[in-house]
């Protein structure tokens, strides 16, 4: 199981490594193409919003598999000792509430999306385009589960 996690670690660094090229490729030729030969392609800029999401979302999923997540965390400075085990099993397991209300949403956000069959950007709909949010919170929700776990239940961080 540990080398299937490792790559789907390095699948995923990957992903959002080409995305972040891909856009900044993207939106520099995007800008040479007006600046220079008052040209554009009128579609690119839906395509680097979408983008931008993805990335955002791939970056959400990847700082929380590295711990390096936002934390706000006032109250853990004055927690010491035993209860900061509990502080942190309890942080975790809101997390996990956040980020699966978070997925349902989403879920049903891409659901209505599929309804109104609007289209993104070419052929392509918008609900393919946001299926990333909803797989994204379900990811990050996995990974805040096996947090709580492990907090909870072998007290390790």
């Amino acid at each position: 199981m540990p080398r299937l996690i490792k790559g789907y670690a390095a699948f995923e660094d990957g992903v959002l490594m080409l995305i972040f090229a891909s856009t900044l490729g993207l939106a520099v030729m995007q800008i040479l193409l007006r600046n220079f030969f008052d040209i554009g392609l009128i579609w690119l800029e839906s395509y680097l919003r979408m983008q931008v999401l993805w990335l955002a979302m791939l970056g959400a999923m990847v700082a929380t598999r590295e711990g390096g997540h936002i934390r706000i965390d006032l109250l853990a400075r004055f927690i010491q000792g035993k209860l900061i085990r509990y502080f942190d099993g309890a942080v975790a397991v809101f997390s996990v509430l956040v980020c699966g209300a978070a997925t349902y949403a989403c879920i049903t956000l891409v659901q209505f999306e599929m309804e109104d069959n609007m289209m993104a950007f070419g052929p392509v709909p918008i609900w393919m385009c946001q299926l990333i949010l909803p797989f994204g919170f379900g990811v990050m929700t996995l990974r805040f589960a096996e947090k709580a776990r492990r907090v909870i239940f072998k007290g390790a961080l």
